[in-house]
């Protein structure tokens, strides 16, 4: 999770207002003073129909209508990431089980066990 900036705020309400003024109109509609025209945009916004919304079983998650951003493939393979991945994982619960001793330890130090 994070928190949301000042700049991403401002970003949805922009794109919550100009959807408000443009829903239900075909006509051009200007997303701030850049003179834009509201979009859907993959991961970010969706102005789904209630025929969209009928089509999921009246489901509102998000994540049915917005979809996921397109992310460019950076031509590694898929097992070749897997591989590195795991090894990292395998690594850092070592390193997980390594610092838990050395709390322990120094619990036991402080008379605390």
């Amino acid at each position: 999770l994070r928190d949301f900036t000042d700049e991403d705020i401002r970003k949805i309400a922009d794109t919550y207002h100009n959807w408000q003024r443009c829903k239900g109109s075909d006509r051009a509609c200007p997303v701030s003073t850049d003179d834009e025209q509201y979009q859907d945009i993959a991961g970010f916004c969706k102005s789904a129909t209630l025929a969209d919304i009928a089509d999921n079983d009246f489901v509102l998650t998000a994540g049915r209508y917005v979809g996921a951003e397109e992310v460019e493939d950076d031509g590694i393979p898929f097992a070749e990431k897997m591989e590195t991945l795991t090894a990292l994982l395998h690594t850092q619960f070592a390193q997980g089980r390594e610092l838990e001793q050395q709390i322990v330890a120094n619990l036991q130090g402080l008379g605390y066990e």
